[in-house]
């Protein structure tokens, strides 16, 4: 039995104008939801899952799994087999499926429910659609040959906190569907999709209490292109502007009021949690590396740390803003210079050659391979040997170009 604190991934489903198949052939229809029931009981018993004996409205199914790769590849399974269904003329099956992961009642309701059913609101028929709770957990456990295309933040109908929303990617799930729903709304893609998806400049929330700073730092975004929508001195108010605005990308200052210590830092975390798919560019005055290690080590996508001084620049700045606007990590090269040269016990690091360890630096900065390629004047082939070398003696498993480069820069940064 589920207690009030389990952890669960909801799976929702519906089939998509179900009603128009009522009104053309009730029998047909009839005859066609029988047989999805029946399909979706027994894919997702077969991976585990439990469909709950309260089914949703209509003709969704609800089910709870107690692993998020069992419901993603349940999800993949029901529309691989309802594919190959030959259905009524009148009556065909395309079902939409929503996967969120959170906390169950004991009832199975509030608001982790809630918002697995508006995710499934977004979706067409033949679409998989995950929350960010549950794409976090699937690194690595995907099913064989699926992906995971992220479709930046939307908010969902009558819920305050947009959602990160990804959707799953196969060769056996169909290519002509169309985006997703309410693509039209307001949203987020700050994964390097903004013009593709409509929205040509990046929004920010700017937060520093140094007033006449966090002037100049607005005037220098929009010199470089950015839109700021709103502009904090305190964190309350950063938290608040987050919430009304759901911007692209937060600029804060590590030290905020009332303490002046690690306010900024905490609204960082704070932020992440619960929009997981808003960018952070932290500022610092100081080259404080703990810090910074800090903020990246967990998950460094879409993250920066930056000094204060570099901000003078707006190139520097612009540059690192769309870094993490586009899912990238910056460290200041001061940041980077200074964990460099600081003394560690024996670690896979120490096979790296000098020439490695500038590179692994230079990633570590966000710096793609043609970026390290025009700092260090060498050919891009030339820096890819290198970052094969470098994967393989810290021993990172073959897998994504992108989740290897940050494991390696994880390991660079990891506290002795």
């Amino acid at each position: 039995m589920t207690s009030s604190t389990d952890t669960v991934t909801f799976f929702l489903t519906d089939i998509e104008g179900s009603t128009r198949n009522w009104e053309a052939s009730e029998s047909e229809m009839r005859q066609a939801l029988g047989r999805h029931d029946d399909l979706l009981s027994r894919v997702i018993g077969d991976h585990g899952g439990r469909v709950l004996t309260e089914r949703g409205e209509g003709d969704s199914f609800f089910a709870l799994f107690s692993a998020a790769s069992d419901a993603v590849s349940a999800a993949l399974d029901v529309q691989r087999e309802l594919d190959r269904e030959s259905w009524p003329d009148h009556a065909p099956v395309r079902v939409r499926i929503a996967i969120h992961t959170g906390e169950a009642g004991a009832d199975h309701r509030g608001p982790e429910v809630n918002r697995c059913a508006r995710l499934r609101d977004l979706a067409h028929g033949g679409q998989v659609l995950l929350s960010s709770p549950t794409a976090s957990l699937l690194r690595g456990h995907l099913p064989d040959g699926a992906s995971l295309e992220d479709h930046g933040l939307h908010h969902l109908r009558d819920l305050a906190i947009p959602e990160r929303v990804f959707q799953l990617v196969h060769p056996d799930l169909r290519a002509d569907l169309q985006p997703i729903a309410g693509s039209d709304a307001r949203r987020h893609n700050h994964r390097g999709n903004l013009a593709a998806r409509g929205r040509s400049r990046t929004r920010i929330v700017l937060a520093d209490d140094a007033v006449l700073l966090r002037e100049a730092l607005a005037a220098a975004l929009r010199a470089g292109g950015f839109d700021v929508v709103g502009q904090a001195g305190d964190v309350d108010g950063l938290l608040s502007l987050v919430d009304a605005e759901a911007p692209d990308v937060v600029v804060v200052d590590v030290r905020m009021p009332p303490t002046h210590t690690t306010e900024g830092l905490e609204a960082a975390r704070t932020i992440r949690s619960r929009q997981p798919g808003i960018a952070i560019l932290v500022l610092s005055q100081y080259v404080e590396t703990r810090y910074a290690v800090d903020l990246i080590r967990d998950d460094p996508a879409g993250i920066g740390y930056l000094l204060k001084d570099r901000v003078a620049r707006i190139d520097d700045l612009a540059d690192a803003v769309r870094r993490v606007a586009a899912g990238g990590s910056v460290i200041d090269p001061e940041v980077v210079a200074r964990l460099l040269g600081r003394p560690r016990r024996h670690s896979a690091l120490d096979e790296l050659t000098p020439r490695e360890r500038e590179i692994l630096g230079l990633m570590a900065e966000g710096r793609s391979n043609q970026g390290i390629a025009d700092r260090l004047v060498l050919e891009v082939k030339t820096i890819e040997g290198h970052v094969r070398q470098i994967f393989s003696k810290l021993d990172l498993e073959p897998s994504g170009e992108d989740h290897r480069r940050v494991l390696a820069v994880l390991t660079f940064l990891k506290p002795e």
